[in-house]
């Protein structure tokens, strides 16, 4: 049985998505309710957010990384809640421009294979009846999804509200609420993405704002009645779920490591392997008995100071690496170079484990999903493992003197330029893994 569930989507990004996402779940739990959240696409900031407004772990859900046997795996953990929530990512309708395992993975899919209707919020600052048309619009693209009502945000007065709810009238497509313009209650943001939930100390505060605005503007208990599950699940299967590369696994966990999926985490630990936290910022040496160190992506950029300095995490990562495989990734990857050159062009030395310098002195974006196949092995992913992941750095590499790590493509099978490297025991990649492909 599929518990009831919403994808909470919008036009575009930043039109207030996060803002109702968060209310709703601060909500539901101060009203004694399990809401289970997702994150819709490859966003690994977002469900930080989740986990703390909700009180449990946030999962990913990726039509185009995951088959649909690994969808129904984690929708899964919805199982016992009384509702599921979705934070969808971009516009509902956007996503890659090819196929992947089990769509293009847009929020509409997910909303599509699991039969949840869509809370559509729509920013009408600067529109009124217009604002119909874009309703309506996302009623017809695809008559396949539900859209079970509209969130008015960004709402001026209540004159304008009075305008727009006219013209929506017209559609017959339920308004379940109405935000005003909140500038005091808005979450920082950085380079990629919202600044993390770890790092914000009055993140509690915000939230407890976004629950008590939408309480009081919005119809929550119409919000649960909406809430649906029409479609059948998919098999849960095994096939796209990344087996754990070692037994005793060494985790960086820290602010400056903290991009690797919740499902990879929980699927590695499900299949018996021992998940082995520490913090290179604390100036932590990876586990003695570690079998395999992962460090994952996150902002080490903005910490290349400390972990420069921090010589009893650098030079335990280095006698690790004499006997036993590291792996980086992104984030993670820059830290295994020699050295990594930060936003003010000041060079800090890295673990110098890979022959690579890394710089973002002068920011250029990669983003978007991937497909890699490794050419070499990373612990026990055996080289030819074929997987599917998603880029989001604005780093560039500008010294490299190892072999490539694995064949990269985008979507389109257009071969990628960021192939990763690998020396002696020591991998990485800016590619973030989320399942394997095929």
């Amino acid at each position: 049985m599929i518990t009831p569930g919403l994808v909470i989507s919008a036009a575009a990004s930043g039109m207030g998505k996060t803002t109702v996402m968060l209310g709703l779940l601060r909500a539901f739990r101060e009203a004694d309710l399990v809401a289970q959240p997702f994150k819709s696409g490859p966003d690994y900031i977002d469900p930080g957010f989740h986990r703390a407004a909700a009180g449990r772990a946030s999962f990913n859900l990726d039509s185009w990384a995951m088959d649909a046997g690994l969808i129904a795996t984690i929708a899964a953990q919805a199982e016992g809640a009384d509702i599921a929530l979705v934070e969808g990512a971009m516009g509902l309708f956007d996503g890659a421009t090819a196929q992947g395992a089990a769509g293009n993975g847009s929020s509409a899919d997910i909303a599509r294979r699991m039969g949840w209707p869509i809370l559509l919020v729509l920013d009408v600052s600067g529109q009124a009846q217009s604002a119909a048309a874009t309703a309506l619009g996302f009623c017809r693209l695809d008559p396949s999804l539900s859209i079970a009502g509209i969130i008015l945000n960004r709402v001026a007065s209540p004159r304008h509200e009075r305008m727009v709810r006219i013209g929506l009238a017209a559609t017959g497509i339920p308004v379940l609420g109405a935000i005003p313009r909140q500038s005091h209650l808005s979450l920082p943001e950085r380079h990629l993405g919202l600044v993390q939930a770890a790092e914000q100390q009055a993140l509690d505060h915000v939230i407890d704002g976004y629950a008590a605005l939408l309480r009081d503007r919005v119809d929550i208990d119409a919000i649960r009645q909406a809430a649906k599950a029409h479609a059948d699940p998919a098999p849960r299967t095994a096939a796209g779920v990344i087996a754990p590369p070692a037994q005793r696994i060494a985790v960086a966990q820290d602010i400056a490591f903290s991009f690797l999926y919740p499902h990879l985490l929980d699927g590695w630990r499900r299949a018996g392997a021992e998940i082995l936290p520490f913090s290179p910022l604390a100036n932590e040496a990876p586990a003695a008995a570690a079998d395999l160190v992962w460090l994952p992506g996150g902002y080490p950029e903005l910490h290349a100071g400390r972990i420069a300095d921090a010589d009893h995490f650098l030079a335990g990562l280095c006698l690790h690496a004499q006997s036993r495989p590291v792996h980086g990734e992104c984030g993670g990857y820059m830290v295994l170079g020699e050295a990594l050159i930060d936003r003010q062009g000041t060079a800090h030395r890295m673990a110098g484990l890979l022959g690579m310098v890394t710089s973002q002195a002068q920011p250029r974006l990669h983003l978007g999903y991937r497909r890699a196949e490794l050419m070499v092995a990373i612990s026990g992913l055996t080289a030819g493992t074929r997987l599917r992941g998603h880029e989001f750095h604005y780093s560039s590499i500008v010294e490299q003197r190892d072999p490539p790590l694995a064949r990269v493509t985008d979507p389109d099978g257009m071969v990628v330029a960021e192939t990763g490297s690998w020396r002696n025991r020591v991998s990485g990649s800016f590619f973030h893994m989320i399942a394997r492909d095929g």
